[in-house]
């Protein structure tokens, strides 16, 4: 596919942005309402939690496939079409009779997400020349976080002045909009691999999984969102519960955190360009475990400037790891993101439900030991990555080579 021009770019980056954060926003919309939704349906905390997982789990499995016919199809048929399909599971979300029936529409949205959120970085990189990608990726990113600022604080505080399907209501509009404006501007691609079948498309697949270096960065991405997953959908019942007693409506405003993910995403893509990808993404991860472990303390300015602090760890990570794959990939990237994404999501539906169980066991701090451990995986597999790229590059510099 053809760079495209730095004239017609900015016409459909920020529709791109605009539909990443209605997506994401859809993604999360039930984290800060798992206590009501408890509540409504009797149902206890690791298996409120599992509204969101199902989601997470759906994505993983739906990335399989659409990495593959992205790059079989083309980007733009796949990420449009996804973004279109969204807003019928998420109103169906509202009109749930039963926890069941509730899982089942989440899944469905699920399944249609990742034929966004997979497919953008490759249709990214696809797009714009090397020098600009990692911006372009930070900005990618920031605007997921803005979504899961947005699905969280913007959802909570709807759900908690007009209840929870009323939240759903709103994003299923959302999400209608933001697909006719990709419709409208995204530009088309050229299918790369039209003449491939399946059975090429996945022994791509398998090609990545076997690489030494593409695993070890699908095991940071699965294992930073577990942590951090696990953290955000169990804080609910930390802040609600004695000696905090927090309203819905001010456990949402906790969710303000993610802003800075939007403010430091771009920065750390912008830097990626300049520092080698793995020593920011470790320096990431050592901010990250420093914002968790400062939750453990029954504070709650200590809680905020850890959950800020987690955030800022996290962000610093995943902005850049998403570029850090493509760039390991020598072919059929579209299926090395999907891939990251399946990683990444597998671990976040770990996420989702494990810490629940040790809440259940032990309180916050259950939660805090499996997502410290977590992030401490994921320090171990940059390590691991860091000193294999430094063996065979013969120096610790991953901005500009393909090491893979």
């Amino acid at each position: 596919m053809a760079v495209i021009s730095s004239t017609t770019r900015t016409s459909w980056l920020i529709p791109l942005y605009a539909a990443g954060i209605v997506v994401f926003s859809d993604m999360y919309l039930t984290q800060p309402i798992l206590p009501q939704l408890s509540a409504e349906y009797g149902v206890a905390p690791a298996t409120a939690g599992l509204s969101v997982s199902v989601v997470v789990l759906m994505i993983a499995l739906g990335s399989l496939a659409v990495g593959p016919l992205s790059d079989r199809w083309g980007r733009w048929p796949v990420m449009v079409g996804s973004a279109l399909l969204l807003a019928l599971p998420t109103l169906l979300c509202a009109l749930s009779p039963s926890f069941e029936v509730l899982l089942l529409w989440r899944a469905l949205q699920g399944l249609c997400i990742p034929g966004l959120t997979a497919v953008a970085v490759a249709y990214l990189g696809d797009s714009l020349p090397a020098d600009q990608l990692g911006r372009a990726v930070g900005g990618w990113i920031a605007a997921n976080v803005a979504g899961g600022l947005s699905g969280r604080v913007v959802g909570g505080l709807i759900s908690d002045g007009f209840g929870w399907r009323a939240s759903f209501m709103v994003f299923a509009g959302l999400t209608v909009v933001s697909g006719l404006g990709l419709l409208a501007t995204l530009p088309r691609d050229r299918v790369i691999a039209a003449s491939s079948g399946w059975r090429q498309a996945y022994r791509a697949m398998f090609a990545h999984v076997v690489d030494r270096h593409l695993r070890s960065a699908y095991m940071i991405g699965g294992s930073l969102f577990f942590g951090f997953l696990g953290i955000f959908t169990y804080l609910p019942y930390y802040l609600s519960a004695p000696p905090f007693s927090l309203p819905p409506a001010i456990i949402a405003l906790a969710y303000v955190s993610y802003l800075a993910g939007v403010i430091v995403s771009p920065w750390a893509g912008a830097l990626s360009a300049r520092y080698p990808r793995l020593r920011l993404i470790m320096i990431g991860l050592f901010i990250a475990l420093a914002g968790i472990g400062l939750t453990l303390i029954p504070n709650l300015p200590l809680i905020a400037l850890g959950l800020w602090t987690l955030c800022t760890g996290m962000f610093i990570a995943q902005s850049i790891t998403p570029a850090l794959v493509n760039q390991l990939a020598q072919q059929a990237k579209g299926a090395a993101s999907a891939l990251y994404l399946v990683a990444y999501y597998l671990g976040g539906t770990l996420g989702g439900v494990i810490p629940g169980l040790g809440w259940q066991v032990a309180g916050w701090p259950g939660v805090i030991v499996i997502c410290l451990s977590a992030l401490a995986l994921a320090l171990a597999a940059t390590k691991r990555l860091a000193a294999q790229t430094y063996r065979q590059l013969g120096g610790y510099d991953d901005k500009n080579s393909n090491t893979s």
